[in-house]
């Protein structure tokens, strides 16, 4: 047996492996910033939320031809995550936001 990883080669593979690393680093950050433990019951429901939602606004970011890279990825995330917290009763101060008013903006259009 061969330990050949195509997968691994593939351009688009590697730049989505990047693309979680990023989302998953960003999430982490900000629930300790939260206080929220990572082992709370009630995250998996959020994150499945968080995950329409930011499918929903990524897919608008390409389109509207605004940089959807591992940081900007990471970013809209944590803007649908911190919606689905909230949606929930979770307070979400806006300093534990990113700071990009652009993909604000657009996560704010796309999930009204």
């Amino acid at each position: 047996m061969t330990d050949d990883d195509t997968w691994g080669r593939d351009p688009q593979v590697r730049y989505m492996r990047t693309v979680f690393a990023a989302i998953e680093r960003a999430q982490r950050e900000f629930l300790r910033t939260l206080g929220v433990s990572p082992v709370d019951p009630r995250l998996r429901r959020f994150r499945e939320v968080a995950l329409a939602l930011f499918e929903r606004s990524w897919v608008a970011a390409m389109r509207r031809g605004m940089e959807t890279g591992d940081d900007s990825a990471a970013a809209i995330y944590i803007l649908c995550l911190a919606r689905a917290l909230s949606m929930k009763g979770v307070e979400v101060p806006d300093a534990s936001l990113p700071g990009n008013g652009e993909l604000k903006r657009l996560v704010d259009e796309v999930l009204q």
